[in-house]
Formats: structure tokens, C-alpha cells, sequence
């Protein structure tokens, strides 16, 4: 058995994340306030020392990002150097033509409209009349930048004096890292020791002493009196007994597939497209859902194929509010997750869900790394498009093509329009796309798409801009690395089905209640300690442990939940000490937990409790 062991942060590490937090408390009220501006973005940038330009700012607030959490900005904050006064003036000194340290407005206007990020007259004039300090027309740049380091550095101290003298702000833990104070009061190695497990409820609160160790979890006597643990150890084996047989005589069942992706949606969510069932008559149905391998290699399996898949199955009523859990699968065969059983005839929902443990946003290391080549210039000077792009392009077209038959119906075709452009192609579009494309029956084929891709660079020059824009959407890194595709089959015995995808504007909603239900239909409720209206509720699964938080109180609540005792686990969020908050009188999913080794015996050991002040 392997144990996978917290690291310990270096001093440095430490104090970064501390000035990270301090910045953004200096902003928002609390490290759970969601970023839901640009301008916002730029303040907190701001106060941890940055100067982000508008293209900084455009790179990380796109427009298909509504929130940024506490967790995005410290990875941003890692990605964006601080802003140094020797930095500033090597600006300024190109600038001074006559190289007596001052800055004529005329030169800082011409500066400033023609080159980089121009700006407007106004916003020059704007600045001028906040640098000229003495009044004399004339820029003194050498003090200006002092006096602009020098006034970063007040307000990040500020923050951090705010920070320390906020006894709540330091035992509060949203991020990875738990807030330790400064050195002179605890070591580093102290400040990350795990935390033992809970003091039951009957132990006087003396035993618990005060000591130097981390605040990864609420340390008053209220917490602990208001707190739940869970633990729960599975084996590779403990479930073998339920394992679902493949039908004898599958092959001779109607059968009907579909095919769809798991993208990694700007904000961390994960989305998919959903499905309409229709049969016609009462019958026994075997579904499936898998990853799909797009594997070019055959010693080469695809990367997303050990991602944890499942089903939703709901009742399709007059509206989606009155869409009810039928079943969803959870038994699984190798890469298939499976449900059998019997279906009324009548329509249904089928909800793609993974957990996310094993489907992360890929480290900002990568866009550092040079991107890979997506077209190129021939020996006659003309474009084509790179073999690696043409064959991603190859597996996107595999992706969309949802009933499998080799080409792309208008239909099929704007499942990927929606996504990379937001908007639908018309039939007069499609006219002409039929008269400069290969198509087949009115249909897109593989090299048809090949030759709309090349026409979108070679209209560019060979700018790869909006290629990239394309790739992105659809769920690749720059080293053209994809997030999940996914295959879903129906069999029936008596009857055919009939799948269509929904649009793609469906939204998680119906996902949420089929899995918040799941959970909740399935295991008890469990109150935290002393609250009368705050309940855990924990999913044992065959392969997946997932918890659900409800508040049936009046007011917001905030739940601490520490992970750290846990064995051979990987959690949904991404880490082990993290806090939800609950909204008055609502049902939220805490987290899914998966075992990292499935050969190995695994331990789900969390606790949940009340964060002081909520």
C-alpha cells in the first residue's frame, strides 16, 4: 500500500500564498467571494503588485468566463511576474530622448497613443496629471517610479496587517494551502503536520490542546462540537459480487448509439452534451457509457481512458422541472459503466456526468511551453494544415459525427458551430459550403471539414488565432492534448430505440437533480453536531464515494471539510482542506472522491464541520 504524502511548502511558497491571500481580501470580504469582473480581476491584480495590461487581462477574463474563485487567481498571481521598479524605468528611459531623467507630455502622449496597447489622449492627460508631482509640465519618471512601487508595497502591507489582526480570516481555509502566521510564531514544519481525526463528542474539549499546528480546520470549541467524520475503507474487491453480466444474445438486440465529449469549461465546470431517449414499448434495456479511444497508435491508449463515466436515466415530463431519477449506471466492466433493467415505454433524459477526479484543467505551465504547429508553407509557398492538426481535426470530426456514419449532417455540423462560435450555420450557409466542400447527401465529409479548416487559415495569411480559438473550444491545450470523449449505447430487447442529442443550451440543471437525488435516495442523512438544520449525506458507491450538504436553515452556512486522513483518494475539488457555503435552504454536492491506484485498498476519511462565525 502506497501512501501519497502532503508536501510540506518551502518559506517561500508559504509567504506567497499569504501576500496571494492577503490581495484578495483586500478586495472581497471573503477568500469565498467569486471574481465576477474584469475590473474586479484588475484590482486584486493590483494589490498583489501586478500591472496588468488590458492584454493580460483579456488573456485570463474571456468572454466565455463569468467567475474567477480564490484558487484561479493564486495559479494567475504564478503565471504574472510582480511589476519591478527597474522594470518601469528601463520603460521610461526609451522614452526620455534626451536622457536628462524627465518626460515632456508630448512625449509620454506619443509614447503611449502609437505604440503597444495604445491608449486615448484622455487617458495620458489622466496620468500626467497624477505623475507631474511638482507641477512643472514635466514627468520626474525616476520618482514616479518610486513613488508607484513604494505605494504597491503599502497596500500589500496594509493587507497583510488586516489579514493578521483578522482572527476568523486566519482559521478560514479556501484555498490548498492552510494560513499559517509568521514565522516567529510557528515553523513551517509544524504549520503542514495532518491533523488527527476528530475528538468524539463525549471527550472533554481540555484534550484538545491549543497548540502551533496548522489551522487546516476550525480550531474552537464550537467547530468541534459541531463537527462529522466519515470514514470509509474500500478494497479493489469489495464489490465484485454485483457485477452485471453482458446479455447473452446482446448481438441480436436493437441497439442505438451516440457519441459526445466532456469538455473543461473556462471556470472549472465540466460540461456535455444530453440526450432524448425515446421507446416505443415496455422493455429490457442494457446501457453502456464509456470513454472513446481516438487512439492513432495502437500500443498508444488515449489518456482519458481511465476517466470514471456515468449515465443519468430521468423520466422526461411536461417541462424538465418534473423530470424525476429513473436510474443511472453503477456497476462497471473494464471502461464501461453499466445499468440494466426494465424501462416503461415513454421518453427519457441521458445525462453524461464524470466526477471530475480525473478530468483536471491542465497546469498554466503549458502556455509557457511552444505551442505545437497547426499550419504550415509548402515547397510552392502555399498553406496545408500540419499532420498533428490534421489529425486532431480528424478526432473532432470522430466527436461530432454522433450517429457514426462517416459525415456531418447541418444538424451534427452545429453542435460544433455552438460551441467554437456561438452561433448556427443557416441553410443558405450550408448551400454554399456544399458548393466549395466535399459533401455526400447533403452532408460534410472528412476531407470536406479538412478543406473548411484550411480555408479559415489560409483567409488569415496562416494566422493560427482562430484555429486555436476552434481547438480550445472543443476541449484541447496547446499541446493539442483533448479532455474526454465519450460513447454511450442502448441496447433493448424488444423494441428500437431512438437517441437525438438535446440542444446544447440545456444546461446542467437536469444533472444536477438526477445526481443530488442519487445521492440522497440512496444513504441517510447525518446532522452535523448541535445544527438541527445542516445534514451530510455520503454515496457509497462500487467505484465512487460522493457527499451532499443540506442547509434547511434560514441563512447561508459555511462547511469546513478536511480530507487529510484520507488514503489512496483524489477528490473532485482538487484538494484535501477546502469550505463550501451553503445558500439558505439548498442542496449542494460537497465532492466526489476516487480511489488514484483501484488495485489498492482505499480510505474515505472526511470531516465536515461548521466554520466559526456561520
Amino acid at each position: 500500500m502506497s501512501f501519497q504524502e502532503t508536501p510540506v511548502p518551502s518559506d517561500e511558497d508559504e509567504a506567497f500564498y499569504v501576500h496571494c491571500r492577503a490581495a484578495y481580501l483586500a478586495v472581497f470580504r471573503s477568500s469565498l467571494t467569486n471574481i465576477s469582473s474584469k475590473q474586479q480581476l484588475c484590482r486584486a491584480l493590483q494589490q498583489a503588485g501586478r500591472n496588468p495590461t488590458h492584454a493580460t487581462l483579456k488573456k485570463y477574463w474571456t468572454p466565455r468566463i463569468s467567475k474567477l474563485n480564490f484558487d484561479e487567481f493564486f495559479e494567475i498571481l504564478k503565471s504574472e511576474k510582480k511589476t519591478e521598479e527597474t522594470e518601469l524605468m528601463r520603460a521610461f528611459k526609451k522614452m526620455d530622448v534626451n536622457s536628462d531623467g524627465y518626460i515632456s507630455h508630448s512625449e509620454l502622449e506619443k509614447a503611449l497613443t502609437t505604440r503597444g496597447e495604445k491608449m486615448t489622449t484622455e487617458e495620458v492627460n489622466a496620468i500626467f496629471s497624477m505623475a507631474d508631482i511638482n507641477k512643472d509640465g514635466k514627468l520626474d519618471y525616476a520618482e514616479f517610479c518610486r513613488l508607484l512601487v513604494s505605494t504597491v508595497e503599502q497596500c500589500q502591507m496594509a493587507a497583510l496587517e488586516r489579514l493578521e489582526a483578522n482572527a476568523k480570516l486566519k482559521r478560514q481555509n479556501f484555498g490548498s494551502q492552510s494560513y499559517s502566521p509568521p514565522k516567529s510564531s510557528v515553523s513551517s514544519a509544524a504549520a503542514t503536520l495532518p491533523q488527527p481525526p476528530e475528538t468524539p463528542r463525549a471527550e472533554s474539549d481540555t484534550t484538545l490542546k491549543k497548540d502551533s499546528r496548522s489551522s487546516s480546520r476550525p480550531s474552537s470549541a464550537r467547530s468541534r462540537r459541531s463537527s462529522l467524520s466519515n470514514s470509509i475503507t474500500m478494497t479493489s474487491s469489495t464489490n465484485k459480487a454485483s457485477k452485471i453480466p453482458e446479455p447473452s444474445g446482446l448481438q441480436d438486440w436493437h441497439h442505438s448509439y451516440m457519441k459526445g465529449c466532456f469538455f473543461l469549461e473556462d471556470d472549472g465546470s465540466i460540461s456535455s452534451l444530453q440526450y432524448q431517449l425515446h421507446l416505443p414499448q415496455t422493455t429490457t434495456v442494457y446501457l453502456t457509457i464509456q470513454p472513446l479511444s481516438l487512439s492513432h497508435g495502437l500500443d498508444l491508449p488515449s489518456s482519458w481512458m481511465t476517466v470514471d463515466t456515468a449515465l443519468f436515466v430521468t423520466s422526461a415530463g411536461e417541462t424538465k422541472e418534473d423530470s424525476t431519477l429513473v436510474c443511472f449506471t453503477e456497476t462497471k466492466e473494464k471502461e464501461k459503466y453499466v445499468w440494466k433493467g426494465e424501462l416503461d415505454a415513454g421518453t427519457y433524459y441521458l445525462l453524461p456526468f464524470t466526477s471530475g477526479c480525473r478530468l483536471k484543467k491542465r497546469s498554466k505551465k503549458s502556455l509557457s511551453i511552444k505551442p505545437i504547429e497547426l499550419v504550415y508553407r509548402t515547397d510552392t509557398g502555399e498553406l496545408d494544415l500540419t499532420r498533428e492538426l490534421r489529425e486532431v481535426l480528424s478526432d473532432i470530426f470522430e466527436v461530432i459525427d454522433l450517429d457514426g456514419n462517416g459525415l456531418l449532417s447541418l444538424e451534427e455540423y452545429n453542435f460544433f458551430e455552438l460551441r467554437t462560435s456561438g452561433e448556427k450555420c443557416d441553410k443558405d450557409s450550408w448551400a454554399v459550403c456544399k458548393e466549395n466542400f466535399d459533401m455526400r447527401k447533403n452532408q460534410l465529409t472528412r476531407q470536406g471539414f479538412m478543406e473548411l479548416n484550411l480555408m479559415e487559415a489560409t483567409e488569415k495569411d496562416g494566422d493560427p488565432a482562430d484555429l486555436w480559438v476552434t481547438l480550445e473550444a472543443m476541449g484541447y491545450n496547446r499541446m493539442l492534448e483533448l479532455a474526454c470523449p465519450v460513447q454511450l449505447d442502448v441496447h433493448c430487447e424488444g423494441t428500437q430505440p431512438a437517441i437525438q442529442p438535446l440542444s446544447l443550451d440545456s444546461g446542467p440543471k437536469l444533472l444536477i437533480q438526477a445526481l443530488q437525488k442519487s445521492i440522497t435516495a440512496k444513504t441517510g442523512a447525518k446532522a452535523l453536531r448541535g445544527q438541527d438544520n445542516v445534514f451530510i449525506y455520503t454515496y457509497r458507491g462500487e467505484h465512487r464515494i460522493s457527499s451532499l450538504i443540506a442547509n434547511k436553515a434560514n441563512q447561508k452556512v459555511t462547511v469546513h471539510v478536511n480530507n487529510e486522513q484520507s488514503r489512496n483518494c483524489c477528490s473532485s475539488r482538487g484538494m484535501s482542506v477546502f469550505a463550501v457555503e451553503v445558500p439558505a435552504r439548498t442542496k449542494l454536492v460537497c465532492q466526489h472522491t476516487l480511489p488514484i491506484n483501484e488495485r489498492q485498498e482505499w480510505t474515505y476519511n472526511c470531516v465536515e464541520s461548521m466554520l466559526p462565525g456561520t
